[in-house]
């Protein structure tokens, strides 16, 4: 039991802020990014540094509490909080520190997207991360990391040189490959299973002026486009990059009223080579089939990577369902047109995410990513602001993805998932899962760790003799 003298001895252990349920912010505080997720810890510590993430967790382990840790709190299944347990919320652990010379940034584990985007935009780089400045960077690498430097640069966890992390007894490690390798072969796609990291050491890339965005076809044109993308895709030089969406054109600026709520198909792309030759290298793109909406054109990095901010503001009702995919089949296409013309909201998209070039030619061992040789991170979302509709987004994310996922490889981008249950956890890992469950036992035995894509410890038994 979590005594009135407990509370008052963890509030002076540490020097960030305490929120408890009697605090004035504590609704606005426990809230996440998907507004589907409504829960209610006993209390939120907003740590300031690494020593109070330390404090924190040996609090819940001495106190058998349940702990939840959020950065951005973007988590698609909400578990960057917990009911009745402790919340560990690293907003305020944003430092950045970039190393121009050495090309490397050093960010704590509170940061969004959006902040490290700007303090290395401001130095002519950047590391590859999400499509969205909202998200937060932990979450992100330690899932994965896709968006639109994947193909030229790989994946976040591909560029991720250093992390320091608090295990769950409380020792504050740098995981390296040269200190605790398995520790940090274990965090480079294994979730939060292994405990808290504070900061990420992040290789920078020279990214600055881009030449990119949204072209968009009508709807009824799904099926040419996807297969023309699919084959495109597959054959292109690494420093092209696109990802192919569903969706309805929102009725705001800039979108042409003519096109407002209509649904189309689209490609946003983001060309990383000399953006001066980006006319010249997209008209062969664009004679293939002139696009309805075309906004693509020379901007900073940072425009794009918040292009789309303002669309997804933090709050709307989400509901996720993900898939990897060896293949883009004829038949699997049909469905895809199917279910577009069948979006139940605005916001309700589906994006397939390329993972060839860079990202692909890692092996499926070298991270605990098992499909480095999948070509597609599929994700099929409803989001809706009013909860009163959530019914309806859910049973089109779940009949869309019963339709397509037979022609699935087998598990999915864990960022992308929901909670669905240890199966689906396995077969995203494959592989590789036997191994993290044997890091996971020796991190954390006792899986203090466990509101995340949960791994369980590895459990080793002697035989008498």
């Amino acid at each position: 039991m979590i005594t009135v003298e407990l509370i008052e001895s963890l509030r002076t252990s540490i020097r960030g802020e305490m929120i408890l349920p009697s605090n004035a912010t504590y609704d606005s505080m426990r809230k996440v990014y998907n507004g589907m997720i409504d829960r209610h810890p006993a209390m939120i510590i907003r740590c300031k540094d690494a020593q109070d993430v330390i404090v924190c967790v040996n609090f819940a382990r001495k106190n058998n509490l349940r702990l939840a840790v959020r950065g951005g709190g973007h988590n698609a299944a909400g578990l960057g909080v917990c009911d009745d347990g402790l919340v560990i919320d690293l907003s305020l652990m944003n430092d950045i520190q970039v190393n121009a010379v050495d090309k490397t940034v050093r960010a704590g584990g509170g940061c969004l997207l959006r902040q490290l985007d700007a303090a290395t935009h401001e130095a002519g780089m950047a590391v590859p991360l999400g499509i969205l400045g909202t998200t937060g960077i932990a979450g992100l690498t330690l899932g994965g990391g896709l968006g639109y430097l994947t193909r030229r640069y790989g994946l976040t966890i591909d560029n991720l040189l250093e992390a320091t992390v608090v295990v769950a007894d409380g020792r504050l490690l740098a995981a390296s490959p040269s200190q605790n390798p398995d520790l940090f072969w274990a965090l480079r796609g294994g979730g939060g299973n292994f405990g808290v990291v504070v900061s990420f050491l992040y290789k920078l890339h020279p990214v600055n002026i881009i030449y990119g965005g949204p072209m968009l076809w009508h709807l009824e044109e799904t099926r040419e486009r996807m297969k023309w993308f699919r084959d495109f895709i597959t054959n292109a030089p690494d420093d092209i990059y696109g990802f192919f969406a569903l969706l309805t054109v929102p009725p705001v600026e800039p979108f042409p009223a003519n096109l407002h709520l209509k649904k189309m198909c689209g490609i946003v792309w983001c060309y990383t080579g000399d953006p001066q030759q980006g006319e010249e290298v997209f008209k062969p793109i664009r004679a293939n089939k002139a696009p309805a909406l075309d906004f693509v054109g020379t901007m900073e990095y940072t425009t794009l990577q918040t292009m789309f901010d303002s669309l997804y503001p933090s709050g709307m009702q989400w509901y996720w369902k993900a898939d990897f995919a060896y293949e883009l089949p004829e038949e699997a296409i049909a469905l895809h047109e199917k279910y577009g013309w069948e979006m139940p909201t605005v916001q309700s998209t589906m994006h397939l995410y390329p993972i060839n070039g860079a990202a692909g030619r890692v092996s499926n061992e070298a991270t605990p990513w098992n499909f480095r040789d999948a070509a597609w991170a599929q994700v099929i979302v409803g989001v809706e602001p009013d909860p009163l509709n959530r019914d309806k987004i859910i049973t089109w994310a779940k009949d869309y993805w019963n339709a397509v996922h037979p022609f699935a490889a087998g598990g999915a981008y864990i960022n992308f998932m929901m909670e669905e249950g240890d199966e689906r956890i396995r077969a995203t890992y494959g592989t590789n899962y036997d191994r993290l469950s044997t890091i996971k036992a020796k991190y954390d035995p006792e899986n203090l760790f466990r509101v995340n894509q949960n791994i369980g410890p590895k459990v080793t038994t002697s035989t008498a003799i």
